[in-house]
């Protein structure tokens, strides 16, 4: 199979069901955005971090080829199956997020990113998947989509800022409490 289709070439791209679109069209931003953050996550994976949690990131790629698929498609007219996502993905973050905090201290200020590479990986990841949330809501204003994709990229989020404080503490790294200055 070659890599390159050509018809690309005049500035649209072809969605799940055979709708053609300009590359710049809001769902293709929704997916590259997704892509951008499992290539971030893929670096976090890289580093050397707990095993466990390089399992749970592995599975975080695995639902964002997922989500990606099913923003990939054109709802009115794809009739190809496209995996799952499910209640249970979601719980796996919380889950996750749960554990991760019964180690660290109770957060009580905002959290400058920083303090360590790999925590910065967090933080620039968890940047990301806000973007892809937000592009995500915007088109679900405009089109049909599973709740799902919602609410996996919400909690995911979430999930990237507790793994950056997780990963800080296992470093012994600082975290850098964002004081706010005051006009004196």
């Amino acid at each position: 199979m070659k890599i390159y289709t050509k018809t690309g070439d005049k500035g649209t791209t072809g969605l799940i069901g055979g709708t053609r679109v300009p590359k710049h069209h809001l769902r293709i931003e929704a997916y590259g955005t997704v892509d951008e953050l499992n290539s971030y996550i893929g670096l976090i994976r890289d580093q050397q971090i707990d095993p466990e949690y390089k399992h749970i990131l592995k599975e975080i790629q695995d639902r964002l080829f997922t989500v990606g698929a099913l923003l990939a498609s054109d709802p009115e007219k794809s009739k190809m199956k496209v995996p799952d996502l499910n209640e249970a993905d979601i719980s796996l973050l919380e889950k996750q997020m749960d554990l991760m905090n019964e180690e660290l201290p109770e957060l009580r200020n905002f959290i400058l990113p920083g303090g360590h590479t790999i925590v910065s990986y967090c933080h620039l990841a968890r940047c990301v998947c806000r973007r892809a949330e937000r592009l995500s809501v915007q088109l679900a204003e405009e089109s049909v989509m599973n709740e799902l994709v919602l609410k996996y990229l919400n909690r995911l989020s979430d999930y990237l800022f507790v793994l950056s404080r997780k990963v800080a503490a296992d470093l012994n790294a600082e975290e850098y409490i964002w004081v706010p200055r005051t006009n004196s």
